[in-house]
C-alpha cells in the first residue's frame, strides 16, 4: 500500500516538474512574440508586467513582478469573494481575508471565471483559506473554485527553508513530502482523524526529544502505532 503512495506521488511530482518547464517555455515565448528588443539595448527586453487576454477579451495570463491588476480576478474583488467564498466559513473569514497576500513575482494563470488556477514564481499567493506560514517560492495548483489543491515549493520560515510538497483533497490536506529545516524527512498522508508518517522525525517522550527513523500511525496526537526502521535487527 505504501508502494502504490509513493509511485503515486512520484507521478504527481514529474507532472509538476512537466508543468514548470512548459510553463517557462510559454512564458519566454509569449515575451519574444509581443515585445520587440529595446533600441539601446537590443538584446534586453525591459517590461513592467504582461496580461495575455483570450480571444473574448477575458484577463488569463497575468506576468509582472509583482504580477500587474486584473479587473476579472476573483482574489482581489472583495464583493465577489464574500458572495462567493463568504457562505463557505464563519463571518470571521472575511475580516480575516484582508490580510492574506495576493500579488507575487512571476506567473499566474486565471480561467474562464476569473479564478486563480496555476501560479508559478517567488512569493506565491496565500491560500484563499488562511495565510502561509512564510513566503513561498514554487508552484501553486488551485481547483475550479479556487482553492488549493497542490504544491511544490520552497518555504522560507524565520529565515530559514524547507522543501514541501502537497497534495490535497476537498476539505483538507491528504499528503505531504517534506524536508525541513530541522532535518525532518518524511512523506506524511492524512484522513479526517489519522495521520501516517514514514521518515525521519523527532519524538517527545517525557519531555526529551528523541530522534527517530521508521513508521509512525497516529489518530489525533496519540501515537497508536510505531515501527523504528531497525526494529528487525
Amino acid at each position: 500500500m505504501n508502494e502504490e503512495r509513493f509511485a503515486r506521488l512520484e507521478r504527481q511530482v514529474r507532472t509538476l516538474q512537466v508543468s514548470l518547464v512548459v510553463v517557462c517555455c510559454t512564458f519566454v515565448v509569449l515575451v519574444v512574440a509581443a515585445f520587440r528588443p529595446n533600441e539601446e539595448t537590443p538584446h534586453v527586453l525591459r517590461v513592467r508586467g504582461i496580461i495575455v487576454e483570450d480571444s473574448l477579451g477575458r484577463e488569463r495570463i497575468l506576468i509582472g513582478a509583482p504580477i500587474p491588476s486584473a479587473s476579472r480576478r476573483i482574489r482581489t474583488d472583495t464583493a465577489r469573494v464574500a458572495r462567493i467564498w463568504g457562505p463557505r466559513f464563519p463571518k470571521a473569514y472575511l475580516e480575516y481575508y484582508k490580510s492574506y497576500r495576493h500579488d507575487m513575482d512571476g506567473m499566474l494563470v486565471l480561467d474562464t471565471n476569473g479564478f486563480d488556477r496555476l501560479a508559478v514564481g517567488q512569493n506565491v499567493p496565500d491560500p484563499n483559506i488562511g495565510q502561509r506560514i512564510g513566503r513561498s517560492t514554487g508552484v501553486i495548483i488551485n481547483d475550479s473554485l479556487g482553492f488549493e489543491r497542490s504544491g511544490y515549493g520552497l518555504l522560507t520560515i524565520k529565515g530559514q527553508d524547507r522543501v514541501v510538497l502537497g497534495l490535497d483533497i476537498s476539505g483538507g490536506e491528504a499528503a505531504t513530502l517534506v524536508a525541513d529545516e530541522q532535518g525532518h524527512i518524511g512523506f506524511m498522508a492524512h484522513d479526517s482523524t489519522r495521520s501516517l508518517y514514514l521518515g525521519r522525525t523527532t519524538l517527545q517522550t517525557e519531555g526529551k526529544s528523541t530522534p527517530f527513523f521508521g513508521l509512525l500511525m497516529q489518530e489525533g496526537s496519540r501515537i497508536r502505532f510505531k515501527a523504528p526502521a531497525d526494529s528487525g535487527r
